[in-house]
Parts: structure tokens; sequence; C-alpha cells
């Protein structure tokens, strides 16, 4: 029965795999016997799974080959209705993509015949297409000429009708024309005509010129009947002429038609305008002011220029002096006649600024000229930048220039000549250095007898040396480029730091003898420069400076050339730094290394004072009760004495801040040499313990209470000491005991609980050491320096 099962079921895989619709293949035997056994395998499993071991359960094999042959015949029946699906989904697929060809193929013969007969078409079009070509090229060629001659006859009808104007004395109508002569000039700009631009700009040239010509000879004749110029300051007033109002009348017509001509002037000039080296481009000068400015002009070179003897090098406050003098004494006129005239024109124009300009125009010219020719001579050339810096404060404060228009110290800032200037302030300032560091004052106040003025006691070569500071900043102040203004500054900053070195080389020479005057002399010095450059560092004028070095910086650093560090450049943008921080750092030192040499040299005065008092005999003092009064110590007298001493020196000596560091520097090294060197090197009896804290709290600390309202504050070891020395017996046993079972209970924890911490006394929950020592008064003593203290204590109960 096996047998029969396994037959059957193997039919049934046989039919299973192999649908009608799939064609057989020839397949390898090898393969087709590897399928047999795998299908052996499957059937004897599933024997296996179904009738299991038992051979009682054989008689339900007729039922589960029913069971089998019913899911055969449904899969069957499965497989045909499949395969009778699929062929018409094929069949339509390939059928739709015949269509689909067919319809290609027809469109690409379609495309073909269409594409032949364009290219035919073109061909034959195509000598059509070149004469069509030719004749467009040619319509525009002749519309173009066309234009050109429109342009030219227009140019020509202005032309005419300028001349007729002219002829008839019709200035408006002929200034009219040339306004529209000159704005076909600004409209051709672009063009490619060059001959024509040539063209209307000489023809705009010719009548500008012609126009202007004659107004100005007739304003030139009008000024002279108003007395203009004013080349000194009226003395009283003039008289005005009889045909005053006709006058007013035709001063009105020829300052309006002559800014009616500003437009083209300003185009003629455009080309022709030349720039002085150094001085930024401004807008032409108005018609009117430069024919006002003729006169002024002719005086000024006659005197200035040539053999003259008033056109001398080593005098520019000669020029400079009278362009400001001619500048204040037509002010008025420009005020009073001129500006209402603008005003009604519409003319958004300042006619004294315009006064200024054309004025300040000569001053550049001639600045210019000099210049080269003093770069050789440095005490001309320092006398030059001093008048032409006050030139400048003069024109800008007095005359109201405004600082958006150039004067005169753009000029100076070339390379070369900004270089040279550098250079001289660099001379001038070490020579001054080295001479006021020679000078036998040097290092003498000159306010040492006034105390309200001399709270920094500097000395007068730091004096001297912050005044030439502030000197150089005077004059760099005012220049319009922040690029030179940082050059100067660094010049600045390399002077402080030669005046800071020169300090530390005399120092050096007077390390010696730190309490000589000369010595505290050098330390007010360095500690004045520091607090001046500090209050500069707040200034808003050397803020604007650390902005400009910022910017710059990121401008520089976007050229591949970093100037700044990203964490200086961050500092210095968020005001946390300044620009004279590096150099306040080296002072701060400087200072800080003099006040430590100072101290020390007072502390071994003080030891050796005090070497009686440290070996006194604290062990065998009378106690407090057998004495009728307290009283210092005779040892302590010369220490006293000595501390006392020295205070004074140094109050008389050091500026307010220096003498607070030392004096508090002072008091923290007596404190630590008071409790390591006096009190825990000697034993105390209670007598001893009460002598002690008399001499300290009675006589040492009311030393320092003039500069401070608690001086104890700054011993407190040694005043925390003479607390604990001069507990009671009882209370001094008590603590005692407390400190020494809180350190014997912790030392116990610490070895059962590495890292634990005792609460209280050994876990009793008792108060703490901390707690007890709070309560007496010990804040800054730890708990074992306190039992050292008691120790040290020699009347103890059995002793």
């Amino acid at each position: 029965m096996d047998a029969a099962v396994t037959q059957d079921d193997g039919k049934m895989q046989k039919s299973t795999n192999k649908p009608n619709f799939v064609p057989e293949t020839n397949e390898d035997p090898a393969s087709e016997s590897g399928h047999d056994e795998t299908h052996h395998d499957f059937v004897l499993d599933f024997v296996q799974k179904e009738l299991g071991g038992d051979l009682k359960s054989l008689k339900n094999v007729a039922e589960l080959l029913e069971k089998v042959r019913a899911e055969k015949e449904m899969l069957e029946e499965q497989v045909l209705s499949a395969s009778s699906a699929s062929p018409l989904k094929v069949s339509a697929a390939l059928d739709a993509a015949e269509e689909a060809q067919a319809t290609m193929t027809s469109l690409l013969k379609r495309q073909a015949v269409l594409s032949e007969g364009l290219d035919q078409h073109l061909q034959e079009a195509e000598p059509w297409v070149d004469e069509l070509c030719q004749n467009i090229d040619h319509v525009d060629t002749m519309e173009r000429s066309m234009r050109y001659m429109q342009c030219l006859q227009h140019i020509e009808e202005l032309s005419d009708r300028i001349q007729q104007c002219l002829m008839t004395n019709s200035v408006w109508e002929a200034i009219k024309s040339v306004a529209k002569m000159a704005t076909l000039d600004a409209g051709l700009q672009a063009s490619s005509c060059c001959h024509l631009q040539g063209y209307l700009r000489a023809t705009l040239r010719f009548w500008h010129k012609i126009i202007k010509d004659r107004l100005a000879s007739d304003f030139e004749e009008l000024l002279t009947l108003l007395h203009w110029p004013s080349i000194s300051p009226p003395m009283q007033p003039l008289a005005p002429p009889a045909n005053a109002q006709e006058i007013s009348s035709q001063l009105d017509l020829l300052v309006s038609q002559l800014m009616a001509l500003q437009t083209s002037d300003d185009l003629i000039s455009e080309k022709a305008l030349t720039t002085l080296p150094g001085v930024p481009q401004a807008p032409p000068l108005s018609l009117p002011v430069q024919v006002m400015v003729l006169p002024l002009t002719k005086r000024f070179r006659y005197h200035f220029t040539g053999n003259r003897t008033t056109n001398s090098l080593g005098k520019p406050e000669w020029y400079l002096t009278q362009i400001l003098m001619w500048m204040g004494n037509n002010s008025a006129f420009m005020d009073d006649r001129i500006q209402p005239i603008l005003d009604r024109t519409e003319a958004n124009v300042n006619a004294r600024v315009e006064l200024c300009r054309g004025l300040l125009s000569l001053a550049q010219e001639k600045l210019t000229h000099d210049l080269p020719r003093l770069l050789y001579d440095d005490t001309l050339f320092c006398h030059l930048v001093d008048e032409v810096l006050q030139f400048e404060k003069e024109l800008r404060s007095t005359h109201s220039y405004p600082a958006a228009l150039p004067g005169l110290l753009h000029i100076p800032l070339e390379d070369a000549t900004l270089q040279k200037w550098l250079t001289v302030e660099r001379k001038m300032a070490l020579e001054k250095v080295d001479s006021m560091l020679s000078g036998e004052g040097a290092w003498s106040c000159q306010y040492r007898d006034i105390s309200d003025v001399d709270e920094l006691k500097a000395p007068d070569c730091a004096e001297t040396f912050m005044t030439l500071l502030l000197v150089i900043t005077d004059r760099y102040r005012a220049l319009p480029c922040s690029r030179a203004q940082l050059k100067f500054l660094d010049l600045q900053r390399e002077l402080v730091d030669d005046f800071r070195i020169r300090l530390t080389q005399v120092m050096k020479e007077e390390s010696r003898s730190p309490l000589s005057p000369r010595y505290s002399a050098i330390l007010n010095a360095a500690n004045y420069i520091s607090t001046v450059l500090a209050d500069w560092a707040d200034n808003v004028f050397f803020l604007q400076l650390q902005q400009a070095v910022v910017s710059l910086g990121e401008v520089e650093a976007e050229g591949g050339r970093p100037v700044l560090g990203p964490m200086e450049a961050g500092r210095l943008a968020s005001l946390e730094g300044s620009l004279f921080e590096s150099l306040l750092a080296l002072l701060d030192r400087l200072r800080g290394d003099m006040i430590g040499r100072l101290l020390d040299t007072v502390m071994k005065d003080v030891r050796e004072k005090a070497q009686l008092y440290r070996q006194d005999r604290w062990l065998s003092l009378p106690s407090q009760c057998d004495q009728a009064t307290m009283s210092l110590s005779s040892s302590a007298c010369p220490m006293m004495l000595c501390v006392r001493d020295h205070l004074l020196t140094l109050q008389q000596r050091l500026c307010g801040p220096l003498f607070q560091m030392a004096w508090q520097g002072l008091a923290d090294r007596l404190n630590s040499f008071l409790y390591q060197d006096v009190v825990l090197y000697n034993h105390f009896n209670e007598g001893g313990a009460a002598q002690l804290q008399f001499d300290m709290t009675r006589n040492l600390f009311p030393l320092f209470g003039h500069y401070c309202k608690r001086p104890e504050n700054f011993f407190k070891h040694v005043k925390e000491a003479c607390i604990v020395l001069s507990l009671s017996i009882g209370s001094a046993l008590l603590l005692r005991d407390l400190l020494r079972e809180a350190l014997e209970g912790r030392v116990s924890l610490d070895r059962e609980r590495p890292g634990g911490a005792a609460e209280g006394v050994a876990g009793t929950g008792g108060p703490s050491p901390e707690q007890a020592l709070n309560e007496l008064g010990v804040y800054r003593l730890a708990p074992g320096d306190v039992l050292i203290l008691l120790n040290l204590r020699a009347s103890w109960p059995g002793q």
C-alpha cells in the first residue's frame, strides 16, 4: 500500500509541476534525478506527518488519498483557467503594438516628404533672402544716415538760433538753445559716432564760451561797481550807489543767466577737469563764483608765485592767512547779495561755501607745488604741517566749511608725504623724550605742594610725555582718512612702549635702593601712563579708531592678508578689548614687579627690627591680672616704629591707588610673617597670649586703621590665632577635645569608607569643628591649624 501511495503521489507531483500549456524542455538527466529525490523526500515527510509511526493509523490512507486527489483536481482547474485567460491579453497587446508600429511608419514617411519639400523650397528662396537682406541693410544705412543728417541739421539749427539770439541780444533764448545742445550732447554719450560727438562738443564749447565771456565781462564790470572783492576789512559801510536798484536787478539777471549755463559748463569741463594729487573729486565750481574768484586768483598768483619776496617756503602762513582773510572779508557779500539770487533760481548751492571752495583751490595748488620741495628739510616741513593743521581747524570752525568737502589735509596724506610726516613725528618725539629724561627735574612733581591737584603724583617726565602724545593725537585727529589715523596710533603705541622700556632701565638702576624717592617716582610714572591710557581707551575718538581697525582688518582679510586674529578681532568688535590692551598689560606687569620689590625691601627691614620681638619670653610673661595696665611690648617698639615710618613714607611718595596696593600688600606680608615666625615659632602662657593680643589689636592694627575702617580683616591669621591662644582653660579644653575627636573620627571613617565624610563629631550628631570655630570668630584657620595653636599653649591643667 505504501508503494501505491508513493506512486500516486509521484504522478500528482508531475501533473502539478507540468501544466498543459507550458512546453516541456529537455532537461539534464542528472537534474531530473535530483528533482525525483526531492519529491520522494517530500512525500515521505508528508506521510510521516499525517499518519505517524503508528500501524493502526494505516486505515486512514484511503481517506488521505481522496483528500489529496481533491486538492489536485482543484489546482488543475485553477491552472487551466489561468492558461485560457493569458493568451487573450497577450494577443491584445501584440495587436496594439503592431498598430502603433504602422502609425509610426506612416509618420516617418510623411516627415521625409515634408523635409525634402522644405529643403527644395529653401534652396529656391535663398537668392530672394540674400537680396532682401541687402535691401534691409541698405534701408537701415539710409535710416541711420537720415538720423545722422537730422542730428547735424538740428545742431546747425540750434547754432543758427544761438547766433540770431546773440545778434538780437536775446541772451535767455541763446542760453536755452545751449541747454538743448548740452542735452543732445549728453544723449550722444553712448553713440559710436565719434566725429559727430566731436563736432557737437566743439560747437557747444564755441557758443558756450562766447556766451560765458559776454556774461562774465558784464558781471565783472558790475562787481567792480559793487566794490568786489573786499581785499581788507571795511572800516566803515560804503555808501550805496545812486542806481542801486538797477545794479541789483542787473546782478540778479547776470547771476541767474550764469547759473543757467552751469549744465553746459559742467559738461564741457568734465573731461578737462584736473584733480590735484591727494584731493578727492569735488563737483565743479559754480559759474558766478568762478568769475568772482578771478581777481583774487590774479592777486594770489602775483604775490605767492615767482620770485616775489612774499613767496617764501619758510612762510606758508602768509598765503594761508591771506586765503582765510579773503574768506572772512567777502563772506558777508556772498550771504547778502549772492545767496538770495541763488535761492530764487532754486539752485542747491551755498554761496559762502562756494567762495571758500574757489579760494581753497588756490591754497591746494600752492601746497601741492611746495610740499615736494620741503621733504628734505625737517624744520620747514614741520612748520608747514603745523600751519596746515591750524588752517584746517580755522576753516572748519570759523568759516563752517563742510566736513564732506576736501580741505588741505588730503594733500599731505600721499604715501611719500605721510611717511615723511610719521618719520619726523617719531624723530621729534624721541628727541623730546631724551631731553626730558636727562633734565634735572625729570623725576620731581611740579604739583607736589598742592595735594588737591597732585592726586597721581606723576613726575614731570611722565606728564610731559603724555602731553606729547596728546599733542600728536590733536594733530592727527582731524585727518580725513582712518587708515592714516591708525598709522599715527601705531606711532603712539610705539612711543609708549619705548618709554616703558626706558622706565624699566631706570628702574633696574634704582632697584638697589627701592626706598629711594626716584624709585617711587618711576612707579608713579608707570601708574600715571597706565591710568591715562585706560581713560583714552574709553574715549569716543579711540573707540571710533577701534571700529576702524576691525573694519580694515575684515577688508584686508578678504584680500588674503589677515591683520587680526579671530580672537583679537572679536574682542575689539565687542569692546571687551581696547587699542592699548597689550601696553596696559605690560605697564601693569612693570607696576606689580616694582611694588613687589618695594614691599620685599620694607619687609626685610621689618624682619630685622622684629627679631627681638620674635624671640621674646612668651612663656614667662606675667598674666594680665598681675599687671596694672597693659602696654606695648618693649621688643615690639622697633618693629612698630619701622612699620609706621614706612607707611608714612609710602603715603607721601606714592599716589593714592599705588599706596592702597602697597599698604594692603604690606599688611598681607606682615600677617604671614607674624603668624609663621612669631606665633608658630613660640609657646605662650596666659600672659604671653594676652600680651600678643594687646600688641596686635591695640598697636599694630591701628597703624593701618588710618587707611581702612576694619584693619583686622587684613590680619585674619594673626587675629584668629590671638583668639585661640586667649581662650579660657575650659573653652580651650573643650575645643581641643572636640577637634581631636573629630580628626580621629574622620580618620577612622576614611579608613572604613574611602571618600566618605563624617557628619558632626565622629557621627555622634554634635556640632562640627567648623561650627564650633565659627562661634568663636575663627573662619580662616582650619581645624588642624587651630589644634596646632592649642598645643602651643603652656598653661594646661596638670602641667
